[in-house]
């Protein structure tokens, strides 16, 4: 592992049992997150995305099970850690801004209780000022008169601003790595930029890493610094995001860029991935995006390994799109 690593994902599966038989959510997941380092983390709904999140954080629940592999955070190892262990980092160290921020609050609890609560859990400062460090991340949100706010339920909010209560939970105590799972999904988008740059601004600070789980291209564009694309549970191609945007080499990605209507020409039909994505329970053989892939052949039906082009752009594919301009 490079000694730079704040977060070192090695053949990470993540499965859960169903009466269909097993199912690989996550299927041999590599990552690798600098300290103050934010990832795009990209793909379609159901390719894994949510699940390598929760995988990190030990939120995985019965049926589901980590079977394979390592997830080391700052040398510590994840799996397999105790629960006193997890509950130490959770919250502190590492933190996760869910899509519904219904997982974060507890609706029977004032805001300023779970706020304080969580500072207080993990740090020795009063009540006044545990409050006044919610004050400061309600506003570093957009959520005006914070006084006031801090006294009410989570009822009273709509749900952008609990949305917005979450994220703040999430920088209460400027962890180093934060996971966000689509947490801007169900705001404006003026707050959406507001928060984006508030995000991109903790981490040039304060060194604080950022995983954002998106399917969201223009978001990662201006957001990120690097970029991983996920198709049935498998990581296809990662990069910079200048790398994966403007030369992708897997089939999919290109097919995720070409479906963006700001790439189309006025009056031209969008383009759209045929097909549907594949049951991870019965995969087909080989490259699993291959039945959708209009480069697909024979050899296709072989696994694809793991390329590695310039300035560790990698791209899991038998015959990548290499030359291939957008």
């Amino acid at each position: 592992m490079s000694p730079m690593s704040l977060l070192e994902i090695t053949s990470l599966r993540t499965e859960f049992s169903t009466r269909q038989g097993l199912l690989p959510a996550v299927d041999d997941v590599s990552l690798r997150v600098q300290p103050g380092e934010i990832l795009g983390l990209v793909g379609e709904s159901g390719s894994g995305k949510s699940v390598t999140g929760f995988s990190i954080l030990g939120l995985i629940d019965a049926p589901g099970k980590i079977t394979q592999g390592s997830i080391l955070f700052e040398g510590t190892e994840l799996v397999g850690a105790s629960d006193e262990t997890l509950r130490q980092l959770r919250g502190d160290r590492l933190a996760m801004i869910f899509q519904d921020p219904m997982m974060t609050l507890n609706p029977v609890l004032r805001v300023d209780t779970q706020m304080i609560e969580t500072i207080q859990a993990h740090r020795s400062m009063s009540a006044e000022e545990a409050r006044a460090r919610c004050r400061e991340v309600l506003v570093q949100v957009g959520i005006a008169s914070p006084d006031e706010r801090l006294k009410q339920y989570p009822h009273q909010f709509s749900g952008g601003m609990r949305q917005r209560v979450a994220i703040a939970i999430a920088l209460l105590l400027k962890p180093e790595l934060i996971i966000a799972d689509e947490p801007t999904t169900a705001l404006d988008v003026t707050v959406q930029g507001q928060i984006l740059f508030e995000m991109q601004r903790l981490t040039r600070e304060t060194g604080t890493a950022l995983i954002w789980i998106t399917h969201d291209l223009a978001v990662v564009a201006g957001l990120a610094q690097r970029v991983a694309v996920m198709y049935a549970g498998r990581i296809v191609e990662s990069g910079t995001v200048e790398q994966v945007l403007n030369t992708p080499l897997h089939p999919y990605t290109r097919g995720l860029l070409d479906s963006v209507p700001a790439n189309s020409e006025r009056g031209q039909r969008l383009h759209q991935i045929p097909g549907m994505t594949p049951s991870l329970v019965n995969r087909p053989k080989g490259c699993a995006f291959r039945n959708r892939c209009s480069y697909a052949q024979a050899d296709c039906e072989t696994d694809p390994p793991v390329q590695n082009f310039e300035h560790e752009h990698l791209v899991r594919c038998v015959r990548p799109l290499t030359g291939v301009k957008r």
